[in-house]
């Protein structure tokens, strides 16, 4: 029997199989001796053991279209991801790892910025600046007020969507308002750190309609750029591509070598100057690796 997992608690994986309903599963040992985890989202088959208690064993993951290790996420459509515009203030350089991170696994990303309604209109042009210029889809949302959710149920139609996102965003809010089926807890601003409690522990697949599902994932607080080599890094900010190829130095990597375009295109105000020095800092951190 054939199914997709839904949710993966404590060594249990609770599997969707159509028509059917919901089975919770163990997988086989040989998943653990050979490495291999199920993720939520993995089209599984499964060993039905009780076809009244819903009971069975994952005896196979079947081929994956994509996978994501941080949050735990395959066969992925696209991410939404999440920030607040204020309280907290956005964190851009977690937003741009996230991104490089999307971009190297080719997932197509639509960025989300609640909390509009507290926002002030220099936040959001500001955000517009930087993000729409590289090519993103950017919608700026209030859950508090339930404004833009009309937009937001559009772009997620006929899509299996990850929603990933720091604490306190209002992400689960968002969740909660996108469908009917899984209500979210709700967290709160610590007033200590300026930061949000997590509320999401586990990843879950939510259906919104019969071929929209939107997959919670917890909260992160940080995201370490390791997966590629520094050379590549490049290539996952997308505003460099026009700049490719075209500066003085074969194999330029924007950083320290004369001529560059990317870097007159900084100083120009055409690239985001917050956008380059992430890039910096990232590029540095995969140097940094290669020497240990």
């Amino acid at each position: 029997m054939q199914g997709k997992i839904i949710k993966g608690i404590a060594g249990f994986y609770y599997v969707h199989v159509v028509e059917s309903g919901v089975y919770e599963c163990k997988a086989k040992g040989i998943f653990r001796k050979e490495k291999i985890k199920p993720l939520v989202g993995d089209c599984v088959d499964i060993k039905v053991l009780d076809d009244i208690e819903k009971e069975g064993n994952i005896v196979e993951i079947l081929l994956r279209k994509n996978e994501l290790i941080r949050p735990a996420a395959a066969n992925i459509d696209q991410a939404l991801v999440v920030f607040a515009v204020s309280n907290p203030e956005p964190h851009f350089n977690l937003l741009d790892r996230f991104l490089v991170m999307m971009e190297s696994k080719e997932i197509p990303v639509i960025l989300c910025f609640n909390k509009k309604d507290i926002a002030a209109q220099p936040e959001l042009a500001q955000i517009r600046e930087i993000y729409q210029a590289c090519g993103y889809e950017v919608v700026f949302t209030s859950a508090l007020k339930k404004e833009n959710m009309e937009p937001v149920r559009k772009l997620l139609e006929g899509k299996a969507t990850v929603i990933a996102g720091p604490s306190g965003v209002g992400k689960s809010s968002l969740i909660n308002l996108l469908q009917t089926e899984v209500q979210m807890e709700t967290g709160s601003i610590s007033e200590k750190i300026g930061r949000g409690k997590h509320t999401t522990r586990h990843s879950e697949l939510i259906a919104i309609n019969e071929n929209s599902y939107i997959m919670d994932t917890p909260g992160f607080s940080s995201l370490y750029v390791n997966e590629f080599d520094k050379g590549e890094l490049k290539y996952y900010f997308r505003e460099f591509a026009p700049y490719e190829g075209k500066c003085r130095f074969v194999g330029c990597n924007h950083v320290h070598e004369p001529g560059c375009l990317v870097k007159e295109a900084v100083e120009a105000g055409k690239i985001h100057s917050i956008r380059y020095e992430d890039y910096l800092e990232m590029y540095r951190e995969l140097q940094e690796r290669k020497r240990y």
